[in-house]
């Protein structure tokens, strides 16, 4: 039976949105959707003041509540909120609690378009311990290219690139997104099966 799962199918997903959630329409609200007992969604108590410690906090939770090791997959302000998380808990074993991370549209907290309601939120500043693929949209208003490359090169992350899809979201029109369940895929189909 686990062989007709698609790859990404095999390990739960801890999914991570960005600032104030991703509403019904959002891929990341789609594929869970699809995933009804395979995703948990972290939930902070500041979505739409976020505080670092508190999305940390609902990090931690979701992934304590997966059965076993899952796939963090997160967008835009969850991408800073994981890569702080993993970077934190690779002291004690990230690469244990989770099998890698899949991230898309990467915010930058130097651009001036950065929300001041997540200000609290850093860019990533060390590499992580599993791993992790960063998507990276070719014209989206909220990271340049080349922040988002040496945000990958931070992390230690292999880049996708995906051309021009704005932040990847509702308002740049990829619906349910098919060609990132696909990237998605292709990263799952890279690590261990546990």
């Amino acid at each position: 039976m686990e062989e007709q799962l698609r790859p990404a199918d095999r390990h739960p997903w801890v999914v991570v949105p960005g600032i104030w959630g991703s509403d019904p329409e959002h891929w990341q609200s789609r594929w869970q959707d699809e995933r009804a007992d395979g995703a948990v969604r972290i939930a902070p108590r500041s979505w739409s003041d976020p505080e670092p410690g508190d999305w940390s906090r609902a990090i931690t939770e979701a992934v304590d509540a997966c059965s076993r090791p899952p796939v963090l997959v997160a967008h835009s302000l969850g991408v800073l909120a994981v890569a702080d998380w993993l970077a934190e808990h690779g002291v004690d074993g990230a690469h244990e609690r989770v099998v890698g991370a899949f991230l898309v549209a990467a915010p930058d907290p130097e651009a001036p378009v950065f929300p001041a309601e997540a200000a609290g939120f850093r860019a990533p500043r060390r590499p992580v311990a599993v791993p992790t693929v960063l998507v990276v949209s070719d014209d989206d208003p909220y990271c340049s290219v080349d922040r988002a490359v040496a945000f990958a090169g931070t992390l230690g992350s292999r880049v996708a690139r995906v051309g021009d899809r704005q932040h990847v979201n509702v308002a740049s029109g990829v619906g349910a997104w098919d060609e990132g369940r696909s990237l998605l895929d292709d990263f799952a189909e890279s690590l261990p099966r546990l």
